[in-house]
């Protein structure tokens, strides 16, 4: 389609000076869109022609204007052209802005990313954190070099970012920096996030991430069994480290807490609740979610085990989280663990282990983790071979006592309230029901003489028990001669 572009120039009629002078206006359209601006030009209203769009006459004046009008409309034109020539799509608002040299500078996407950085860096503390600033950085480095390595360039426009820079970034990240499917995920995640932001303020008019389909496969991020959580709790280390580390593990393993989490926790975290018990009560760094936790047995022992020996306020004796992760690979070696442990582990140990494999429903699962939708702790959640056993026995002591049952039994928990009344205690006032008495007549006739016989025992009984008389008693229901 055929684009459409013009200026106008128009006097603003109430913006007239004390001189008598009017400013002159302009308006630049393309495609039915348009913007104002202030030529910074005046005029008498009596030399300006509407239909014309300029001054018209002899005087000095008139002529000054009109070769100032001129010279926008030609500048003007001239951005319009070129940026025609290099982008798809041209808005009236970009021409003013180059025109009047307030064009955004941030064009280059390392230089863009740089400022999308800076303002992450602003906000550390207050709704970002460090870490989240970190990986951000990392990644505007790693398209650092790949621009280097890969095109031989410092930087490049946003408007040459295309699928296929994506793609080619997205195999350097598995080449060369040797980074698994799930990490180069996230590199582009936080690549595209800065495309989104050029695209949200107008910088770019396309959108290069069209066609790209960020790949994120699922991992199984692995979990303590009952028994591996036993031997690392149980075993005796000779290290004090060691000991310090399983037990913040440990503690983890019981509570969910991220490490962040765990490593800020303070005295004032940790209180007594409305049923009278301890809880963790704290909110995510990641998320800034509350999460309300309440304390078992065993991490109650470990925060009596360091209680008042830490300073500031701490609970536990956090190392940073690369120690931490260093250490927990001695104890997994021994405790004889094969797995890979890392602190994380412990997060993902909570929901399927401690939680949701002992019964916990999901939901309440969800809300002790801190998640703000429910399909995020259905990474976490795994169905262990010992749940099922222990839920299919659940089911298999059911179906055996619904077996076992007696033909009396399953006639008795058939019948309503009302009939289980009629049958045992009925006074005699009631009995005048021909359709109850009818439907108790056909159940009685189904019954054995052994059924028959506990039946009148148990009629018996309930005489004793509820205090009624044997006249009270209604044998029209259980006789049918």
């Amino acid at each position: 389609m055929k684009s459409t572009f013009s200026i106008l120039f128009y006097m603003k009629r109430n913006g007239q000076k004390s001189n008598g002078n009017v400013p002159v206006m302009g308006r630049i359209t393309v495609n039915g869109m348009a913007v104002q601006f202030a030529a910074k030009v005046e005029i008498k209203p009596d030399y300006w022609n509407v239909k014309a769009g300029k001054a018209i006459g002899r005087a000095i004046e008139v002529q000054e204007v009109n070769n100032i009008l001129e010279s926008i409309k030609t500048t003007m034109t001239k951005i319009y052209r070129d940026l025609q020539e290099r982008e798809s799509h041209v808005t009236p608002e970009r021409i003013k802005n180059i025109f009047f040299g307030i064009e955004v500078k941030n064009q280059m996407l390392l230089e863009l990313f740089k400022q999308h950085n800076d303002d992450i860096h602003k906000l550390i503390g207050i709704s970002k954190s460090t870490v989240c600033y970190e990986k951000y950085e990392i990644t505007r480095r790693r398209l650092t070099s790949f621009l280097k390595e890969e095109y031989h360039v410092s930087d490049i426009s946003l408007k040459e970012i295309n699928h296929k820079l994506i793609t080619d970034f997205e195999a350097y990240m598995r080449s060369v920096c040797g980074c698994n499917a799930n990490t180069t995920a996230k590199f582009m995640q936080r690549f595209k996030s800065v495309i989104l932001m050029a695209r949200n303020n107008g910088w770019l008019y396309h959108d290069p991430f069209a066609n790209y389909k960020i790949k994120s496969p699922k991992v199984d991020r692995g979990y303590l069994t009952q028994e591996e959580i036993e031997a690392i709790l149980q075993k005796e280390f000779p290290i004090k480290r060691l000991e310090q580390v399983r037990d913040i593990f440990i503690f983890a393993c019981f509570t969910g807490l991220a490490y962040i989490d765990v490593k800020n926790l303070r005295e004032n975290n940790v209180r007594v609740s409305f049923d009278g018990n301890l809880w963790i009560m704290t909110k995510r760094q990641k998320t800034d979610i509350q999460s309300n936790i309440p304390l078992l047995d065993v991490p109650k022992q470990i925060l009596e085990k360091y209680k008042g020996a830490l300073p500031n306020g701490m609970i536990l004796p956090v190392p940073s989280n690369q120690k931490m992760n260093a250490y927990l690979k001695e104890i997994g070696e021994l405790c004889g663990i094969a797995k890979n442990l890392t602190f994380h582990l412990a997060r993902h140990t909570f929901a399927t282990t401690t939680t949701l494999a002992k019964g916990v429903p999901i939901e309440t699962v969800s809300k002790m983790l801190g998640h703000t939708n429910i399909k995020t702790t259905q990474i976490y959640a795994r169905i262990t071979d010992n749940k099922i056993s222990h839920d299919m026995a659940i089911l298999a002591k059911k179906l055996e006592t619904k077996k076992s049952k007696s033909k009396l039994d399953q006639l008795f928990e058939c019948l309503s309230l009302g009939e289980k009344i009629a049958l045992f205690n009925l006074p005699q006032t009631l009995s005048s029901d021909n359709d109850r008495e009818k439907r108790m007549s056909i159940i009685w006739q189904s019954l054995s003489d052994e059924e028959k016989s506990s039946l009148w025992e148990k009629t018996f009984e309930n005489e004793t028990n509820f205090g009624f008389s044997e006249n009270s008693i209604n044998y029209k229901y259980a006789i049918n001669q």
